[in-house]
């Protein structure tokens, strides 16, 4: 079974969970989650390997410092837990903006990463520089911009916390069933911690700074020199609510190495939880590990 532990990273402390021997894998989930979203892949990935799931900066039981949420910085945690746990090179695996940091981080620390697998998270890059250009996806984008506003969201979450998971997970999901009562309650609680929900919003307020949009939408015009030189993996949901496939047409172009697109039918933005077998199934493949029965 996983234990709980903490680790200082980056000047921070983490709380992970952890399973496994072996090789690592990292797995970094989104908004609003914690290491919850992976109970279904832990277990399975731990048959081969040493699995790390922490809690990002900001959520739930690691350390809520009032700055440090730009990609930069949120790499740079992930680096320094890889090698804190005591190991040079990691798979690195992410959903919704731990996607956005794995991509980040493939980029920024190429040296440490072995294989990088994305579920429904666009190139942060990418991302920024279109998002203006697409109606569509600024018509999904809305909560981002909501986002911005100082003091108010974070209020609105608080007040209004069970009807925002139940929206927020079954409004996004083909398959609602995954968000029992129990589930639901996990995210409210991790949601409670103090300071928790101004660090998740956080997140998106640096993501959508002006520094942060010319940076990333030079980066885009320039056509940075450095791809990604890892082996990738793209899953994505096919009826996501959230991301539209356009975002995920081009990202071969940010890959230099084998590169995998693959649309999972009947499923929305919550993949891993939506989908659990299926997305077992492709990890352990990419991973270069045949799936077990039983």
């Amino acid at each position: 079974m996983w234990q709980h532990q903490f680790i200082q990273a980056n000047r921070i402390r983490l709380h992970y969970v952890t399973q496994g021997e072996g090789d690592l894998v990292i797995l970094l989930h989104g908004f609003p989650e914690f290491w919850y979203s992976w109970r279904y892949q832990i277990p399975v990935l731990a048959r081969h390997f040493k699995v790390v799931v922490p809690d990002l900066r900001g959520y739930n039981q690691s350390d809520k410092p009032p700055g440090g949420y730009d990609l930069a910085t949120l790499a740079s945690d992930i680096r320094s837990l890889i090698e804190n746990l005591g190991y040079k090179r990691a798979h690195i695996v992410g959903h919704d903006f731990g996607g956005a940091i794995a991509w980040r981080f493939a980029q920024q620390f190429p040296q440490m990463l072995d294989r990088l697998a994305i579920l429904g998270a666009p190139h942060p890059s990418r991302f920024a520089a279109n998002l203006l250009q697409d109606l569509d996806q600024l018509r999904r984008s809305w909560y981002l911009f909501a986002f911005q506003l100082p003091g108010l969201p974070e209020w609105l979450i608080q007040q209004n916390l069970t009807n925002f998971v139940q929206t927020v997970f079954r409004g996004l999901a083909v398959r609602k069933g995954f968000l029992t009562r129990e589930t639901s309650a996990m995210y409210e609680a991790a949601l409670r911690q103090p300071g928790a929900i101004g660090a998740a919003l956080n997140y998106y307020r640096q993501l959508f700074s002006p520094l942060t949009w010319v940076r990333d939408t030079w980066s885009s015009v320039l056509k940075r020199s450095s791809p990604i030189l890892s082996p990738t993996l793209v899953l994505w949901g096919e009826e996501d609510a959230v991301l539209s496939h356009r975002l995920a047409q081009d990202l071969h172009r940010e890959v230099s190495a084998h590169f995998e697109l693959k649309f999972l039918p009947n499923c929305g933005h919550w993949i891993q939880q939506e989908t659990p077998q299926t997305v077992n199934r492709e990890l352990l493949a990419f991973l270069g590990m045949p799936l077990e029965v039983g």
